[in-house]
């Protein structure tokens, strides 16, 4: 495993090398700290596609604040007695892979034995006083600006029971779920937007919600601007949305009034798990352009999927249009 060690980094005062049970880390001047813990179950069969992904959720909470990851430990749990440790061995690669993409130090980490597999990061980021993104910063006419398509949860589901074409599934989950959210991170830094939140377990109606009610905000969401990712929307046809989306659509409902005549399997989408999902930036209207065109440059999608209204009640509710 020693070709897993990251190269050594000037940042790192005290690593790994000498068995230490911690590591001690530079901290940038002017700047706050930001932390975050996620870790989670395998969603693809490739177990280097599998840490990419993992690490790439854990990081996007610190990108979601306008935070830059510094440093990262390792949270694992292997059955290191009945399977085979390359299958750790490259899941810990891929989840290296992504934190030394991300610009971070891998600083450490702990492992458990366990019946099944689990793995994801404890991180740590840096981020500028006056310059942080919360739920709590919508504010009339802003828009919405989504930088992934929906439907892991959807994908997973078939993935998981070997329905339709594995490996096109497999690929279409990586190819969304690996990327990292630096670019919209950046985005919210350079422009110093107040609201923004990363897309994951909640779906995407039900954390547009939770930024609805933390901001006393109606925020209104077009479902048919909802970017899908390729063959999730005829896979829902065939009943492969999870329980956990219609869990968050019952959740939700008493916050919730959709329109008459939506597509009723593109709405019950707005409720789908994502993992490793995209950001929701709240942008006003005046920098939507410079956001939007931030995102492409990056190679990111950047799709304008609703906008924030006042609140007549001063209670926070979700318009699904």
């Amino acid at each position: 495993m020693a070709e897993l060690d990251p190269k050594p980094d000037p940042r790192v005062l005290v690593g790994s090398s000498g068995n230490e049970d911690a590591a001690v880390v530079r901290f940038p001047a002017g700047r706050a700290l930001v932390q975050t813990v996620d870790f989670l179950t395998p969603l693809v069969n490739d177990p280097w596609r599998f840490g990419q992904i993992a690490a790439a959720n854990a990081l996007s909470d610190v990108y979601a604040m306008g935070g830059e990851p510094l440093a990262a430990m390792n949270i694992v749990c292997f059955p290191a007695k009945t399977m085979d440790t390359t299958v750790l061995k490259d899941i810990l690669r891929g989840g290296l892979d992504k934190i030394q993409e991300a610009g971070a130090i891998l600083a450490g980490g702990h492992s458990v034995e366990d019946a099944e597999i689990k793995y994801g990061l404890a991180v740590s980021g840096v981020v500028e006083e006056g310059r942080i993104a919360s739920n709590k910063g919508l504010a009339p006419g802003d828009r919405l600006l989504l930088t992934k398509p929906i439907g892991t949860g959807v994908l997973a589901t078939a993935l998981k029971g070997r329905f339709g074409d594995v490996a096109a599934l497999e690929h279409e989950i990586f190819r969304w779920a690996g990327r990292l959210n630096k670019a919209a991170g950046a985005v919210i830094r350079d422009l110093g937007l107040k609201a923004a939140t990363d897309v994951t377990g909640f779906g995407l109606a039900g954390h547009l919600l939770e930024m609805a009610r933390a901001s006393g905000m109606e925020a209104e969401l077009w479902v048919d601007a909802v970017p899908l990712m390729e063959g999730v929307l005829d896979l829902a046809g065939m009943g492969m949305i999870p329980a956990g989306s219609f869990a968050n659509k019952g959740f939700c409902t008493k916050a919730v009034d959709a329109a008459p005549g939506l597509d009723p399997l593109r709405l019950d989408l707005m409720f789908d798990a994502q993992t490793s999902g995209g950001m929701l930036l709240a942008v006003p209207e005046r920098l939507l352009d410079q956001a939007r065109a931030m995102l492409l440059e990056a190679g990111e999608l950047a799709v304008e999927v609703g906008r924030i209204l006042p609140a007549e009640s001063g209670k926070g509710r979700l318009l699904l249009r």
